[in-house]
């Protein structure tokens, strides 16, 4: 049998995370939540997940900045990040633009909704496979 593999779910919208969390956990892997980028990093640090799901816009810390402190982390760099943003395509002028998200070092990202779990299911597994 092989082993579960963990995820970490990071989203300051409870609610969010809550369905992306039981919609991964359906599929057979284990999760983890964080509420933000601080807790985010500990959790990583603590116990480093198989791969992260992480919202781009968030208090303290957001995703972009908690992407970049991993991937210039040579013992968290190999982590696949599946970057969520909200944020329309046609904004391009933001610091949330998915221009930016495409740059960063994220290995892969889902425009995020409330009917996208399906997509960052499929974005998770793509990630580990």
């Amino acid at each position: 049998m092989t082993e579960k593999k963990r995820i970490l779910v990071v989203d300051d919208e409870p609610d969010m995370t809550l369905v992306i969390k039981k919609r991964l956990e359906k599929e057979g892997f284990l999760t983890d939540v964080a509420y933000n980028g601080t807790e985010a990093i500990a959790k990583v640090q603590a116990n480093p997940p198989d791969a992260i799901v992480l919202d781009v816009m968030m208090p303290e810390m957001d995703g972009y900045a908690v992407c970049d402190q991993l991937k210039n982390d040579e013992k968290y760099e190999d982590i696949p990040i599946l970057m969520l943003t909200a944020v329309a395509d046609h904004v391009g002028s933001t610091r949330y633009s998915h221009y930016n998200g495409k740059a960063m070092e994220a290995d892969d990202y889902v425009p995020k909704g409330p009917d996208s779990t399906e997509e960052i299911v499929a974005g998770v597994k793509r990630l580990l496979s």
